[in-house]
């Protein structure tokens, strides 16, 4: 007997320490009917019946979640903002389109060189027609 009432304390502390993480890591918007510090104090005066209200009634549970009637709640639309440069659609149209420009300035800039190359070539003379001493 005196084992089942460890593991039940036991349980409890373990309740208790995951609700304080996770009173005191939730967001300030986040925490509902009591101030933060209110509920820190409710979880370590009343571990047991404080650890359960906190996680049926301070926070705000992620959207889709179950609640108490077994209803789901819809999840809120949001901006979805990509993770990653590479994610972001816009960010690597932009890439494609810089590295495009740049590809066409280096073919005109190679395509210009050329041509003052064969100019070159063609306005000296040709080492044949120079007489020989």
């Amino acid at each position: 007997m005196a084992r089942l009432y460890v593991l039940l304390f036991l349980v409890q502390i373990v309740l208790a320490v995951c609700a304080l993480i996770s009173c005191l890591s939730a967001d300030e918007e986040k925490v509902k009917a009591l101030p933060r510090m209110i509920w820190v104090l409710i979880i370590l005066f009343f571990p047991l019946v404080g650890s359960i209200a906190w996680f049926l009634v301070g926070r705000e549970r992620p959207a889709g979640t179950a609640g108490v009637t077994g209803t789901t709640r819809p999840a809120a639309p949001a901006a979805r903002r990509p993770l990653a440069p590479d994610d972001d659609p816009e960010f690597l149209a932009s890439l494609d389109e810089r590295s495009r420009r740049e590809d066409q300035e280096r073919l005109r800039l190679w395509e210009e060189d050329l041509r003052r190359r064969e100019e070159d070539l063609r306005g000296r003379p040709d080492d044949r027609d120079r007489p020989e001493v």
